[in-house]
């Protein structure tokens, strides 16, 4: 017996069909996908959805042989490789959508929702949640938007009927809402939500599944409101401790745990949080760049950033040209195969403080996404930061500009948090 929700609330969340058949009913958006029972399926399905595609088997946790696939030879490789498909072991093929992806951590009695808080991940879309940074509360939905997440919410948990937590990831695009995933049971964010939210989430949801109701418990359903301040959860990894593993950020989670930290200032909290994961942040030395054609334009920006921070940047040599084109003054860096010194000689000797690299599997070719492989894992031998997004690139940037003009970093206690919640 289990109590709160039931196995068919689960199964319904799991299933594609019930789980569409559920989404239909509540008038809620989703990327478009298929349950693919075989090779042909998942082919036929992903030129019907379009390219990129997110793959992954059904019923999995952590994002376990998840991954984004951009064309048809990907796909046979993943279907090869990765997974087997069978009408036991069905995998799902939706439609990528790179958006700002939101997610939710809700508690239902079976009659009313409360919601304790909604966080923005810094990453877009396609980053697993466990390894993306967190970000409460939201700093980019507009009302419309969070309006919306209320909606839903509410439509799904008492549609599943959910006795407990739930937990929905959305993606935000273009002012619009798409649900990619609803958990009817606890998530790893019930801890940080909890902290940053001052409902002892597990204490509520335990006793509505008990039968307890919300306002039986004193809590008002809805939309709890947003403190004066902000909180940053970040990911923690133990790539050090894994040899032969890629850091690389992708679907599949890849974290061992995270840190959480708070500040009246976002920069101050997200500083703090890269600090208190181990990320050993440089005010001062060189930034080498290895970046993928189609994140160049974003990368830009960043590059700009740094070298206005006082940087050194270097880049390989067609992100190197690109640069030089706006006006950024950069030193080559050689790939590996172009003799000595190259791009690792320089991180082993000292020469590169932070990497940004974004050539992955996918985007260069099998060499590049080797080069790639092998660059990050030099920088994991000596310690180096290494970003796989631009996303955290572009934060990073701001954090070390801001902190330039704001040293001083204040330290408050949870319990002081919890003061200002009971005011």
């Amino acid at each position: 017996k289990i109590l709160g929700s039931t196995v068919d609330s689960i199964d319904r969340a799991e299933d594609r069909e019930r789980f569409d058949e559920m989404l239909t009913e509540c008038h809620i958006s989703r990327p478009a996908g298929y349950t693919c029972f075989d090779v042909q399926g998942a082919l036929t399905a992903a030129e019907k959805v379009g390219y990129p595609v997110m793959v992954r088997p059904s019923y999995v946790l952590g994002g376990r042989a998840m991954e984004i696939v951009h064309n048809v030879a990907d796909l046979q490789h993943y279907i090869a490789t990765a997974v087997q498909v069978s009408n036991e072991h069905p995998i799902l093929v939706d439609h990528y959508m790179m958006g700002t992806e939101v997610e939710v951590d809700a508690i239902c009695d079976g009659r009313e929702v409360l919601i304790p808080g909604i966080m923005e991940h810094v990453e877009r879309a396609g980053v697993h949640s466990g390894d993306s940074i967190a970000v409460f509360p939201p700093r980019s939905l507009s009302e419309l938007v969070i309006e919306t997440i209320i909606d839903y919410t509410n439509k799904m948990a008492l549609s599943l009927e959910v006795k407990g937590i739930m937990n929905v990831q959305y993606i935000v695009k273009n002012e619009k809402l798409y649900v990619i995933e609803v958990n009817p049971r606890s998530s790893r964010t019930v801890p940080f939500m909890s902290k940053v939210t001052g409902v002892p989430m597990v204490n509520v949801a335990t006793k509505c599944a008990m039968g307890i109701g919300l306002r039986e418990q004193g809590y008002e359903p809805g939309l709890r409101m947003f403190p004066d301040h902000d909180s940053v959860k970040v990911p923690v990894f133990s790539f050090n401790k894994m040899s032969n593993v890629d850091i690389n950020l992708s679907p599949e989670m890849k974290s061992t745990g995270e840190v959480m930290c708070s500040d009246i200032y976002f920069s101050r909290a997200l500083y703090k949080a890269f600090v208190a994961a181990g990320t050993k942040v440089p005010e001062q030395g060189s930034v080498l760049f290895t970046i993928a054609d189609p994140d160049k334009p974003e990368a830009v920006d960043v590059a700009r950033r740094f070298a206005d921070l006082g940087y050194v940047i270097y880049a390989t040599q067609g992100t190197a040209r690109y640069f030089g084109e706006y006006g950024i003054k950069v030193e080559v860096a050689k790939k590996l195969h172009e003799g000595s010194p190259n791009i690792i000689d320089l991180v082993r000797g000292g020469k590169i403080s932070i990497v940004v690299d974004t050539i992955s599997q996918g985007s260069g070719g099998h060499g590049a996404a080797q080069d790639g492989f092998n660059i990050r894992r030099s920088t994991v031998e000596h310690a180096i930061p290494c970003l796989t997004t631009m996303d955290t690139a572009r934060e990073l940037s701001k954090v070390l500009s801001d902190m330039r003009r704001r040293k001083r970093i204040a330290i408050t206690s949870l319990q002081d948090l919890a003061a200002e919640w009971e005011e």
